[in-house]
């Protein structure tokens, strides 16, 4: 993890999913007290889910994926930059062979305590 200092020149494609990856691999890269970024693999999904605290930002790196949005859904790429505002569910389900390779910031600082999954048939992927 990188220091809590103000850092540049981050290379992200050096960043890789670990060989026995099942669905999910996170990395985090740094954090203070107002964000927390992160480095995400997605094999197959992510099940739907909201922050009751955080905005959450994706920028995909790599890979295609569908992704819900409470209830719209749109297919993205990389170079597409995702704003999940706080309270919204949202989901993805990985279309490309690669696994899915997004940054995403949460804002403010994410401890791993503000994923709340819900059970809701529109957000969810269908398979």
């Amino acid at each position: 993890m990188l220091s809590t200092k103000a850092y540049a020149g981050t290379d992200l494609s050096t960043y890789t999913p670990p060989k026995d990856m099942k669905n999910l691999h996170i990395h985090e890269l740094g954090s203070s007290e107002s964000a927390t970024e992160f480095i995400i693999f997605v094999r197959n999904e992510v099940k739907a889910h909201l922050h009751k605290e955080h905005t959450e930002l994706i920028y995909v790196l790599e890979g295609e994926g569908l992704f819900y949005l409470d209830e719209t859904k749109q297919i993205v790429k990389p170079g597409d930059f995702i704003r999940v505002n706080k309270g919204v569910v949202h989901s993805v389900k990985v279309t490309s062979q690669s696994p899915l390779k997004v940054l995403s910031i949460q804002t403010p600082k994410f401890i791993g305590k503000d994923r709340h999954f819900v059970d809701k048939p529109s957000s969810t992927p269908s398979k």
